[in-house]
C-alpha cells in the first residue's frame, strides 16, 4: 500500500508535463490537496499512526514461537573402553544424533488494562493525524485562493489598461489630424503621445506582474516547470451584500474545524497516558504453554518411538507483582499528569487562536465592504468625469492638461475600485470558509 502511494505521488509529478492547462479555483485547490508535499508528508505520518494502532490491537493476541535444534556428535573411543555386542573391548569411533523440537505460546490475561488503554491512545493519535491532514489542507486552500484572486485582479487590471491604451491611441490619432491642419499646438499632441507611452509602459508592467503571480500560483501547486499554466476567469464576480453574524461563524468554526478537534484528542491521548503509567502499579498475569519432544540415537529404542515417548505438554501461569520500583512508576504517572495539563493548555490555545482568526476575518469583511462601497462611488463619479472630458477633448472644449488630470483621477479611482473589489471578495471567501462553506467563485 505504501509503495503504491509513493508511486502515485511520483506519477502525478509528470502528468501535465509539457501540456497547456487552464484551471478554475476548485481544480487548483483539489490538485494542491493531492500533490502538496506538506500534506503528503502528513499522510505518510498518518499511515505510520495506523500501523501503531494495528500493533497495539495485536497485543491482545497470543504469540506463537517454534524451536528446533538438531545436533550431531562424533568421538573416538580408546581401546579397552569400547564394548561391542559380544562383550569384547577395543577401540573405535562413535556417532550420535539428537534433536529437540517445541512450540510455545504466551498470552497476557491481565496487566492493569495496559493493552486496552494503549489501543485507545493509539486510536486517538491516528484520528489526530488524519485531522492534521485536514488542517494542512485548510491552510493550503486559503493560500491557493489568495494567489488565484491575485491573478484574477491582474487580469482585470490588464483589461482596463488595454482599454486605456486603445483609447489613448485613438486620441493621439485624432490629435495628429488636428495638428496636421493646424487646429492644435504641437505641445498638446506631445502630451497625448507621452500619455500613450505611459499607458503602454503600465500595460507591459501589469502583464509582467500577471506572469509573476501566475508563477507564484504554479509553484504553490507544484506543477512541472514546462507546464503552460493559466487560470479560468469567471464570467462575473459579484460581492455579496450580507454578512453572516460573527457568533454563528465562530461556533461553526469551533465545532467543525480540525484545530479544536486535534486539541480535544490531545487531551484524550494524554489522559490515556496517565492510565497507561498507572498500570505499572498493578500486577501482570500471563498464561503460557509449551509442547515438545526430543530424541537421541543409541539411547533406548528407535527414533519414532523416542519422539512419541518424549512428547510433552506444559501449561502454566506467571504472576508478576511490582513491590518497589525506585519511584520509576510514580515519576511516569506524574509526568503523564503534566502532559494532561499541557494538553488542556494546547486545547485552550487552539480555541482562542481559531476564535481570533474568525473575528479578524469578520472585521476584514466589514472593513473591505465599506471600502468597496466608497471605492465604487468614487469610481462611478470619475468614470463619468473621464467620459465627459474625453468628449470635450474631441471638440476642443478642454485643454490637454485638464483632460490628463481627469484621466489620472479616473485611473486612480479604477485601480482603487479593483483593489477594493478583490479585497472584499477574498475576505468574504475566507470568512465563509470559517463558516464551513467551500470556496468557489
Amino acid at each position: 500500500m505504501l509503495l503504491a502511494f509513493c508511486y502515485q505521488l511520483c506519477a502525478q509529478d509528470s502528468t501535465y508535463s509539457g501540456k497547456t492547462i487552464s484551471w478554475d479555483l476548485p481544480q487548483c485547490i483539489e490538485y494542491a490537496k493531492n500533490n502538496n508535499i506538506a500534506i503528503n508528508t502528513l499522510r505518510l505520518s498518518a499511515l505510520t499512526s495506523q500501523q501503531q494502532y494495528l500493533l497495539a490491537k495485536a497485543a491482545r493476541l497470543p504469540n506463537l514461537a517454534g524451536s528446533a535444534a538438531q545436533n550431531f556428535q562424533h568421538y573416538n573411543s580408546n581401546a579397552g573402553t569400547l564394548i561391542d555386542s559380544s562383550g569384547n573391548t577395543g577401540g573405535g569411533s562413535t556417532f550420535t544424533a539428537s534433536g529437540n523440537y517445541s512450540l510455545s505460546s504466551q498470552v497476557t490475561l491481565y496487566n492493569g488494562n495496559l493493552i486496552n488503554n494503549t489501543i485507545l491512545q493509539a486510536n486517538s493519535s491516528l484520528q489526530s493525524a488524519n485531522l492534521g491532514i485536514m488542517q494542512q489542507e485548510n491552510s493550503i486552500t486559503l493560500q491557493i485562493t489568495q494567489a488565484y484572486l491575485t491573478v484574477l485582479l491582474d487580469k482585470e487590471i490588464i483589461v482596463f489598461q488595454s482599454d486605456l491604451l486603445n483609447t489613448a491611441v485613438a486620441q493621439v490619432k485624432l490629435e495628429q489630424q488636428k495638428y496636421s491642419v493646424g487646429s492644435v499646438a504641437k505641445y498638446a499632441l506631445i502630451q497625448l503621445q507621452a500619455q500613450q507611452a505611459t499607458d503602454q509602459y503600465t500595460l507591459t508592467n501589469e502583464q509582467n506582474t500577471e506572469k509573476g503571480d501566475l508563477l507564484t500560483l504554479k509553484q504553490f501547486l507544484l506543477l512541472p516547470g514546462d507546464v503552460n499554466f493559466d487560470i479560468v476567469k469567471p464570467d462575473t464576480i459579484v460581492p455579496t451584500d450580507s454578512i453572516a453574524a460573527f457568533h454563528d461563524a465562530e461556533q461553526s468554526a469551533l465545532t467543525n474545524f480540525p484545530d479544536v478537534k486535534i486539541g480535544d484528542l490531545g487531551v484524550k491521548t494524554a489522559q490515556y497516558g496517565v492510565d497507561i503509567a498507572r498500570a505499572g502499579y498493578k500486577p501482570t498475569l500471563v498464561a503460557g504453554g509449551t509442547i515438545g519432544t526430543s530424541y537421541v540415537t543409541g539411547q533406548g529404542g528407535v527414533l519414532p518411538g523416542q519422539i512419541n515417548n518424549n512428547f510433552s505438554q506444559e501449561i502454566g501461569f506467571t504472576l508478576s507483582v511490582p513491590i518497589f520500583t525506585k519511584r520509576i512508576v510514580k515519576t511516569q504517572v506524574e509526568e503523564a499528569k503534566i502532559n494532561v495539563q499541557q494538553a488542556h493548555l494546547n486545547l485552550s490555545n487552539a480555541r482562542i487562536t481559531l476564535s481570533q482568526s474568525v473575528e479578524r476575518a469578520y472585521l476584514n469583511v466589514k472593513n473591505a465592504k465599506s471600502q468597496y462601497q466608497s471605492a465604487l462611488e468614487g469610481y462611478n463619479y470619475n468614470k463619468e468625469g473621464y467620459r465627459i472630458a474625453s468628449e470635450q477633448l474631441k471638440v476642443g472644449a478642454i485643454t490637454t492638461v485638464d483632460f490628463l488630470v481627469q484621466k489620472n483621477l479616473f485611473v486612480q479611482a479604477q485601480e482603487t475600485f479593483l483593489q477594493a473589489k478583490y479585497s472584499e471578495l477574498l475576505s468574504l471567501k475566507i470568512y465563509d470558509f470559517y463558516r464551513g462553506i467551500p470556496i468557489k467563485l
